[in-house]
């Protein structure tokens, strides 16, 4: 695959990046944004796309440059308000789930990933959700396969005892408990 490849099989990619550009910002508007800068950054720039590399770990890697980007300029701007909003929750709501008590467990999994700090949650969904490598993980965040592996350690660390202390009966003594 080469860049001059790009555009017949970017709308082939484009629903899994606007899934991971949501989960990133949160903003159903923000994530089409996104989306359509990483695709008009990637076809300009698509003859820096190598034969070796992944189109989509490549476009998932300008997905969250460009937002490592905007969360710095709103900063700047002091407009970074990234509120949860109710009304993305059912947008992204598993269509498949069969009963409430499956699409509950849906929702406080999504909420535990989403209470993760930035760098972990990242982790996790290029990992965990997109199903990426840690070897393309790591392309993708340009950083060392050894951090990815450490943060999602972290990030399954978290989430698991998260839910180890919502499932606790009472009286049971959980480790934040012993003093």
């Amino acid at each position: 695959m080469t860049g001059e490849d790009l555009p017949a099989i970017l709308p082939s990619l484009l629903p899994r990046l606007w899934a991971f550009a949501l989960r990133l910002s949160t903003n159903k508007h923000d994530a089409e944004d996104l989306v359509q800068r990483a695709c008009v950054r990637a076809l300009e720039r698509r003859h820096q796309l190598l034969p070796e590399t992944s189109a989509l770990s490549w476009m998932f890697a300008i997905v969250h440059s460009l937002w490592i980007s905007e969360v710095r300029s709103r900063r700047i701007r002091s407009r970074a308000s990234m509120e949860w909003d109710d009304e993305l929750m059912q947008t992204i709501a598993d269509p498949l789930a069969v009963n409430p008590e499956t699409d509950l467990l849906h929702r406080e999994i999504l909420k535990a990933v989403d209470a993760l700090p930035d760098a972990q949650r990242v982790i996790m969904l290029l990992v965990a959700v997109e199903g990426l490598s840690y070897r393309d993980a790591a392309e993708v965040l340009d950083v060392p396969i050894g951090t990815v592996m450490s943060r999602l350690s972290r990030a399954r660390l978290t989430i698991g005892l998260r839910f180890s202390e919502h499932s606790a009966p009472p009286g049971t003594r959980t480790k934040d408990s012993i003093s």
